[in-house]
């Protein structure tokens, strides 16, 4: 299987939490007997990639604890740098060329996440979305992020039904540079490769649950109690 370096994103206040992250980040709470990041490190290592690098900022000593000795780089990140200034300033651990992202506030059913992406992936490709019908996500709130059309390539959704995007992906990296701002998010690098007919999305095939605030915790595992997956 071809190879991606991954970006773990773990630096964020976890505000939503509540009570739950005045003490710890989100990413190490529990769920199901083993925290967010785990979960999440455990995606990596089933699909069996082997450069992984997880961003720090809030709790961060806390994060690099965890990870010690786990073959996990981390990125230190001074202020909050949003999902794009985060991996930017994460490029010289992660390297050249395309890169997996991974959101840690989420637990999956289903096939692996990033093997699906990894199958997916074809070199015309500057983006390649992991996608869900809303019916397919637990605890998430909103409505559809992007259509899916038929040759693969995504747009923004704008009021119609559309697909969750669930926080993994495979992005090529070179247009970061284009933005001058020190901390973004990657909306505005996503919408640049839709209207150059460069982004797409493929399809989960399980389901994913979206632990966010407090309550998410028992839907996901829940979700993970009712789940045919070995």
């Amino acid at each position: 299987m071809r190879q991606f370096p991954v970006m773990l994103f773990a630096a964020g206040f976890g505000t939503r939490m509540g009570a739950l992250t005045e003490s710890r980040p989100k990413p190490l709470l529990p769920v199901a007997g083993r925290c967010l990041l785990d979960h999440a490190l455990a995606l990596v290592d089933q699909a069996g990639m082997q450069t992984r690098v997880v961003n720090a900022h809030y709790h961060a000593d806390q994060i690099a604890r965890h990870v010690a000795g786990r073959d996990v780089a981390v990125s230190h990140e001074p202020v909050i740098l949003e999902t794009g200034g985060g991996l930017r300033a994460a490029l010289p651990l992660l390297g050249a060329g395309p890169v997996m992202t991974l959101n840690t506030d989420a637990v999956w059913t289903g096939r692996n996440a990033l093997v699906e992406l990894v199958e997916g992936w074809r070199d015309e490709m500057e983006a390649l979305l992991l996608l869900a019908p809303v019916a397919q996500t637990v605890g998430h709130g909103g409505a559809g992020d992007f259509t899916l059309g038929p040759d693969g390539r995504i747009a923004r959704a704008k009021g119609q039904p559309g697909l969750v995007y669930l926080g993994a992906q495979i992005l090529c990296t070179e247009r970061l540079a284009d933005f001058p701002e020190r901390a973004f998010s990657l909306n505005p690098l996503w919408d640049r490769m839709i209207d150059d007919g460069r982004a797409f999305g493929v399809l989960h095939s399980g389901q994913w649950c979206d632990v966010g605030r407090p309550e998410g915790i028992a839907l996901a595992e829940a979700m993970l109690a009712g789940s045919s997956d070995d």
